[in-house]
């Protein structure tokens, strides 16, 4: 079967971020100072050639690119300043668009104006949605109460309702995106095809990755990793108190610790995190912070507002501010809406999902080349006579 190249591949990376990849000649550096390049997986050195090559079919069903975390020491060691670690993570984004089956995620990456307006228009609906919902039904001078703007209280209630649709919007989204992964980079593989033993024995990596990412503890600066796991614990902490403990959490104007605490912790948490990445993005002083694409700063303000808005809601309501803490939550809804409906499944959040994926995909690979490699030993074996 012949293999069909895309001469113009690497332009078309350029749009997703990558830099200088036609510098690289292959001379090897940055796979011998990568901590994470171990056979059967070259890293960055096997997606820079793919990429040189135009192999755009064999690119979709790389692993490399989610094996890297871009701790740098790559682009740091390219004699030519090819920039492999910037390409990887133009990779990222490039394979996020190809997992998405609606073309969304496309749309962002290449254009910033295309992902602003649409995070725009659906923070618009979401205001008016709100609004109309709050006026109708109760006054924008309670927060708590039969009279409260928007009642958040009971399983029952309308915001309640409205956030376990919007976590089934997400989930159908990205499930339908993590098989299509699953299909670009196992299942279609004819060559190598585990078994279910491979991927049982290997189900731990999932959960053990997602819930630690202790792989970028591997980088030699331990900073973003750390980082990293504060902005991955907070956010899902944030995401539990709201699907599971949306009653408590708006419950007031007194503090019920047993829940905000969490919630302050986790407001902090994010908050602190995406200012250290702004900061690092302004004085572009590490490797890993000297290129940002577009989308990246639209997900960082965006989180910003989110976090911020939600804390100052807080502080509004059990001050006894209730217009102002009402209006606020609505604020806050306008950037949660297009967060979890837009960017989980479609843009930077998503690398959650298929970046411990990778990892898991990976080891069951690994794990099926080592039961065929023990297959093929086995047969070649003498019988005894």
């Amino acid at each position: 079967m012949a293999i069909r190249a895309n001469p113009k591949l690497i332009d078309e990376l350029e749009v997703y971020g990558a830099e200088d990849v036609s510098n690289c000649y292959h001379c090897g550096n940055c796979s011998a100072a990568c901590p994470f390049s171990k056979a059967p997986y070259t890293i960055p050195r096997r997606s820079m050639r793919s990429l040189q090559m135009g192999l755009e079919e064999k690119l979709k069903g790389e692993l490399e690119p989610w094996l890297c975390y871009y701790c740098g020491e790559c682009s740091d060691q390219c004699p030519r300043g090819a920039e492999p670690g910037e390409t990887m993570m133009s990779l990222r984004r490039w394979l996020t668009a190809k997992y998405d089956f609606t073309g969304i995620s496309r749309l962002f990456y290449r254009s910033w104006r295309i992902e602003l307006s649409a995070i725009l228009l659906m923070a618009l609906i979401t205001a008016v949605g709100f609004l109309l919902v709050g006026f109708a039904t109760g006054s924008i001078d309670h927060y708590d109460g039969p009279k409260a703007f928007l009642h958040a209280g009971g399983w029952s209630s309308g915001v309640h309702l409205f956030d376990w649709g919007m976590a089934g919007v997400l989930l159908v989204l990205l499930l339908t995106n993590c098989a299509r992964m699953w299909w670009f980079t196992m299942g279609r593989d004819k060559k190598l095809r585990p078994g279910i033993g491979s991927y049982l024995r290997q189900g731990f990596q999932l959960p053990l990755h997602f819930m630690t990412q202790k792989r970028y503890a591997e980088c030699s600066h331990k900073r973003p990793w750390v980082l990293h796991m504060i902005l991955m614990f907070s956010y899902l902490i944030m995401l539990v108190l709201i699907m599971f403990f949306l009653a408590e959490m708006a419950s007031g104007p007194g503090i019920d610790w047993r829940v905000h605490a969490f919630g302050i912790l986790a407001a902090l948490g994010l908050l602190g995190t995406v200012a250290f990445g702004m900061r690092g993005r302004l004085k572009k002083t590490e490797t890993h912070y000297k290129h940002s694409h577009e989308t990246d700063w639209i997900f960082l303000v965006l989180l910003f507002v989110v976090a911020f808005t939600g804390l100052l809601q807080f502080i509004l309501h059990r001050s006894g501010q209730d217009v102002a803490a009402n209006i606020t939550y609505v604020v806050h809804m306008m950037g949660v809406v297009p967060m979890l409906v837009l960017e989980v499944p479609f843009s930077k959040w998503s690398h959650l999902a298929y970046r411990p994926l990778a990892m898991y995909f990976s080891e069951v690979r690994v794990d099926a080349m080592q039961e065929k490699a023990k297959g093929v030993a086995d047969v070649g074996e003498p019988q005894a006579a």
